[in-house]
């Protein structure tokens, strides 16, 4: 596969180390759809962790854990699982293995366009209006995409064709709940997480359809098709962090994106280099926090001999296979990795903005030593986000 020379050139704006031997990711060895084909994956946990988003299977166990924090959770996914259930009778399970189909067809006549500048704009604005936190645009990059994805019937993998002529990549950043995050680990902290793929899931099926009713073509993305994470690292939202995560200026590593490909002619936001990836290299909160430690300390390397991780690319690279064996004797996903993340506080905090001002600055080892005197904030309990009562007798 050629590479076209823009998008080669702003890698290194990026961040982005791409050997010889970068090889496209397959989605079928993304841990969790390994968790449903690959006996090393496989295990009691991991039926039990899928069966708990179920409330009939759902343990009643501990403060966190109980039956009003499963309830919470599960609702939360509601629409999103609305969403992804509807086709799985074609072996599609939309915004997860495939993406979301189209309910609206694409107009007959286009809208006749302004200049790219202003047509960007305009769909940034309209993703606020639809309830997008961020947005950046970026151009199509084949080297992001699944080489395939699963059918769901089968879990054997095939192909998952976009339509010809695509051009760019709408980028929307959906923040999570900063009070639920800061009860992670829990069932209740789930809630975070999928509160934000039923927003979302909402908010770029909306989008797609403003672009389709333009007369341009749209397809609306979550977890599938592509990895998010490059893209909205040149869609210029954040950096890469040692978490594995996005972190953006807004809202650190708090963040879900969700994405649109299109043939819409939109101008195109840059990477930026704005010092959260620099205070990483010399901060391991995140991987001393890690329960089953499957975060790396050191510096980054180019790959692993894990399934799980992308070849050809110098990063830091998590352990999925403890990462995601934790989750599944939680029961729930950990995101602890983010609570206690530096730049996961809130931005309204006079103290904060300095420290992340001198932390993205040369001024961060300053920084570090800051952060190490004040120490993680502590976790917050599951009965305090309840207001002291969880409802349940085993609170």
């Amino acid at each position: 596969m050629t590479t076209p020379q823009h998008l080669r050139d702003s890698d290194q704006a990026a961040g982005f180390d791409i050997g010889p031997d970068f090889e496209r990711f397959n989605q079928m060895n993304d841990v969790f759809t390994r968790a449903f084909w690959d006996d090393t994956v496989l295990s009691a946990d991991t039926d039990a962790f899928f069966a708990s988003y179920r409330m009939e299977a759902a343990p009643r166990r501990g403060e966190g854990f109980n039956q009003r924090d499963f309830a919470l959770r599960n609702a939360s996914w509601l629409i999103s699982d609305i969403i992804s259930n509807r086709a799985a009778e074609d072996g599609l399970r939309e915004g997860f293995q495939g993406a979301i189909r189209n309910d609206t067809p694409v107009a007959a006549d286009r809208v006749t366009l302004r200049d790219p500048q202003f047509e960007a704009a305009e769909i940034k604005r309209i993703a606020k209006l639809f309830g997008a936190d961020l947005c950046g645009i970026t151009d199509l990059d084949m080297r992001w995409h699944y080489t395939q994805r699963p059918d769901t019937r089968d879990m054997t993998p095939i192909d998952d064709p976009l339509p010809d002529g695509l051009t760019h990549v709408i980028v929307m950043g959906h923040a999570m709940d900063a009070d639920l995050v800061e009860t992670y680990p829990s069932a209740l902290a789930g809630a975070a997480t999928g509160r934000e793929y039923s927003h979302e899931a909402a908010i770029v099926m909306q989008m797609a359809a403003y672009i389709r009713n333009l007369g341009f073509e749209a397809v609306a993305s979550m977890n599938d098709t592509a990895l998010v994470v490059p893209y909205a690292i040149k869609a210029g939202l954040g950096e890469y962090g040692r978490n594995q995560m996005v972190l953006t200026p807004e809202f650190g590593p708090r963040v879900r994106f969700s994405k649109i490909f299109t043939n819409m002619p939109l101008a195109v936001n840059v990477p930026r280099q704005l010092g959260m990836a620099s205070y990483c290299e010399i901060c391991t909160k995140c991987a001393d926090a890690c329960p089953p430690k499957a975060l790396p300390t050191g510096a980054p390397t180019r790959g692993t001999d894990s399934p799980s991780t992308i070849k050809g690319v110098r990063k830091w690279s998590a352990n999925c296979e403890k990462c995601f064996g934790y989750w599944a004797k939680l029961r729930s996903d950990c995101a602890i990795c983010m609570r206690v993340c530096p730049f996961n506080a809130p931005r309204d905090m006079l103290p904060h903005r300095l420290w992340v001002r001198l932390a993205t600055s040369r001024w961060r080892q300053l920084a570090k030593r800051i952060d190490d005197w004040r120490g993680t904030r502590p976790r917050l309990k599951p009965r305090d986000w309840w207001g002291g009562n969880s409802g349940n007798s085993d609170a």
